[in-house]
């Protein structure tokens, strides 16, 4: 779902150049998996560490990018000894954000348009109750005319999000071309304005702060925990003796994550 701008034709803002607002769009999405022996432990970290590898989390940065309608300039990508990955990608508005960028010559026109998506990956197997966790941290900052927030709905389908914390910042200024100063040239309420309704029902909390007056946003979410089989390595896990028990350290850990607390 791509959110309508909520400027009409005849409200759209006239800039007098080059668009140097800069727009950051923070997501930090949880997985949560419940395990009964190392043996479950070592699995899931492969897993994690196979379906998001380096490579992986580069290409769905990389369609992020075309959906917020940026062009990929460079791309530099990781993957670390025993865990973990990481990926950046230094893109372009492509309708060059009021600054024609060329991509011959010096690369420091390239950089005119400062955007760039990163992308990090932090598996945890620690917990001695066997609650395993999966963090991926992906931060969209552009310069321009680019919403990232348009990209929302894709990175729920690229990853799975049991608890969710999203921020977006607007900071700097730009001019109209009378001279004005503007320090957000893009009007909405709220983050979750951009989530697809069928998305946020799969989420059992949802808190916002909303500081438009300060050009900053953030929505928490944390997800129902009703279908047990969908946070078990093996599907047959559901019989075990144990089910009820770990089910319940499983909330306590989603609750602490959530709420930031010990």
């Amino acid at each position: 779902m791509v959110f309508e701008k909520k400027f009409s034709d005849v409200e759209k803002l006239k800039l007098s150049g080059f668009n140097n607002l800069t727009k950051v769009l923070s997501f930090n999405l949880y997985d949560f998996c419940i395990t009964f022996n190392e043996n479950q432990r070592s699995e899931y970290i492969n897993f994690i560490n196979e379906k998001y590898s380096a490579e992986n989390i580069t290409t769905i940065a990389a369609k992020a990018c075309r959906i917020i309608d940026a062009e990929v300039l460079s791309i530099s990508k990781q993957n670390y000894a025993p865990v973990g990955a990481s990926s950046m990608i230094l893109m372009s508005d492509i309708q060059g954000a009021g600054c024609p960028i060329s991509t011959e010559g010096s690369t420091v026109s390239m950089h005119l348009d400062k955007s760039h998506i990163t992308a990090h990956t932090y598996p945890d197997a620690a917990d001695p109750h066997g609650i395993c966790s999966f963090r991926v941290d992906m931060d969209i900052a552009t310069c321009g005319d680019i919403i990232p927030l348009d990209a929302i709905n894709y990175l729920f389908e690229a990853f799975s999000s049991d608890v969710v914390y999203i921020d977006y910042v607007v900071r700097g200024y730009t001019r109209l071309e009378d001279g004005t100063k503007i320090y957000n040239d893009f009007r909405f309420d709220s983050i979750q304005d951009f989530i697809s309704p069928e998305k946020l029902d799969e989420f059992e909390l949802k808190k916002d702060l909303n500081m438009a007056e300060q050009n900053t946003w953030q929505t928490k979410l944390m997800a129902k925990t009703d279908d047990v089989e969908r946070f078990l390595m093996s599907s047959a896990d559901i019989n075990n003796s144990k089910i009820s028990e770990q089910m319940e350290r499983l909330k306590i850990e989603m609750s602490s994550v959530f709420n930031m607390i010990h």
